[in-house]
């Protein structure tokens, strides 16, 4: 364990112990308490000095001890239905992925975009946001890295060697699968963890309903602006390949298919059970108007996909299932807990008065909304390029949304720009696990990182205070 994590994980106690036993009221007895929470987990949150789901229990013994909350109320967030909604997505990609679905279709992706330089890139973006959306972006980075590497391979073995023009379309390539798997993210509830928060936060605290089809219109046009300006950024002005000409890309992708070889039965039945709850999640409200006593959801939607997919039998007399119960040891579920963690600790921030406190100060203050937008959306981004996008989401969309009340404007116009923001972050390797996995394929170094990150970091930062000024308003 290195220095900095063996610092986080006696400071985060400490700082804890010293703040609950003050000898005066910071806020309140409960709010002070909730503080001291609070500090703890972001010390080791940010520390990482024990696993971020291992401190998003902290609150389910803590706030029952410090009488914050009772017990039943704090494990009742644990099970929201947000989780379950996560639970089912979880389900869904183990599925893709099982039967190599998520490959066949970045492979095809790819085919149909072309396979001239700057159209491979962009095959490959296309394709990683495309799978993004409904896996998680650290799968998705996993899967387009072999394929890119096969491509690029090409070029250092061609007879000019790996010349500037072949660097330029290897960090092309590498920096669009890690941006693309980003942004591709956002497009979806079930995306990215830090949108699933945001959901539960809104109907939980504030009993708001965005609906999978609603977060899709403000998601997937800010999606895909953001992966055609990292295209242009990458191709055109950071990192141009000019001259550069291969033929032999096309036959590396038809390898690559032939060795998935025809699409299976499995494959079939997997895509029809997508294909289902996709439409289901779309076009559920226009479903509960014609059948009003239905009451679909997004979590019973993507139960029952969930259910589906270890129910129906493949090979009845066998036995054999879509998937099976031992194939959940994949399931990340400890991004489950840092969602009950989360809501946990924004229903303590309410109960215990820290929001409202938020909102007296700011509505007391002299601050220009836009500013403040601007304040909170740029802090939010760079602050996720050194800690866990999820756990910042689940510690400052409570205050965010405080902030809103005091300035007297919706809470879903701020809390959604700034949510985005947390999953842009494409400066720095450690920032998300796509740029840590596209940085350790030896293609590219910090500084070449950083210089592309941080003008689409600046780029997204002003796009969110557009949608905050101008678009969330006609949509709310």
């Amino acid at each position: 364990m290195d220095f900095s994590k063996k610092l986080g994980l006696f400071i985060g106690p400490l700082l804890f112990l010293t703040l609950s036993n003050l000898p005066f009221e910071m806020v309140s007895e409960k709010g002070d308490a909730v503080i001291a929470v609070a500090v703890w987990m972001i010390v080791w949150w940010i520390s990482e000095a024990v696993s971020i789901s291992v401190t998003a229990l902290l609150p389910l013994f803590l706030l029952p001890l410090l009488k914050v909350m009772p017990i039943a109320d704090v494990g009742a967030k644990y099970g929201s239905p947000i989780v379950f909604l996560f639970f089912g997505g979880f389900v869904l990609a183990l599925a893709l992925e099982k039967v190599n679905l998520h490959k066949r279709i970045a492979l095809n992706i790819i085919r149909l975009t072309g396979t001239t330089p700057n159209k491979v890139v962009l095959g490959f973006m296309i394709a990683t946001a495309s799978l993004s959306m409904w896996i998680s972006n650290t799968a998705t980075a996993v899967v387009m890295l072999p394929i890119a590497m096969s491509v690029i391979g090409l070029l250092v073995n061609d007879a000019d060697g790996f010349t500037k023009s072949d660097r330029n379309f290897a960090l092309s390539v590498m920096l669009g699968i890690a941006f693309s798997a980003n942004a591709g993210g956002i497009a979806t509830v079930i995306g990215t963890p830090p949108n699933s928060v945001l959901i539960g936060l809104l109907e939980n605290q504030y009993h708001i309903e965005i609906s999978f089809l609603k977060w899709m219109v403000i998601g997937l046009p800010f999606s895909v602006i953001m992966v055609g300006i990292s295209y242009v950024v990458l191709v055109k002005w950071m990192f141009p390949n000019k001259h550069l000409q291969f033929a032999a890309s096309k036959e590396v992708i038809n390898d690559e298919l032939r060795k998935l070889g025809a699409m299976g039965g499995k494959e079939k039945m997997v895509l029809a059970i997508f294909g289902v709850t996709v439409f289901l999640w779309i076009f559920r409200t226009v479903i509960n108007n014609i059948l009003p006593d239905l009451k679909l959801n997004d979590t019973i939607i993507s139960m029952i996909a969930a259910v589906a997919m270890f129910s129906i039998p493949y090979n009845l007399k066998k036995g054999d299932f879509l998937i099976h119960w031992r194939d959940t040891q994949k399931l990340a579920w400890g991004i489950l807990i840092l969602f009950g963690g989360g809501l946990a600790l924004a229903e303590a921030m309410s109960v215990s008065g820290i929001v409202d406190l938020v909102a007296n100060a700011i509505a007391g203050s002299e601050i220009s909304i836009i500013f403040m937008a601007a304040l909170l959306i740029f802090l939010m981004l760079f602050m996720t390029e050194l800690m866990s996008n999820v756990a910042l989401v689940a510690v400052l969309a409570p205050v965010v949304a405080g902030i809103a009340i005091g300035l007297e404007i919706p809470v879903l116009y701020l809390l959604i720009p700034v949510t985005m923001a947390s999953s842009c972050a494409f400066m720095l390797p450690m920032a998300t696990p796509p740029n840590a996995i596209v940085f350790a394929s030896g293609y590219i170094k910090v500084h070449q990182m950083a210089r592309a990150g941080i003008i689409l970091n600046l780029i997204a930062v002003a796009l969110l205070v557009l949608m905050f000024q101008f678009v969330l308003p006609h949509l709310f």
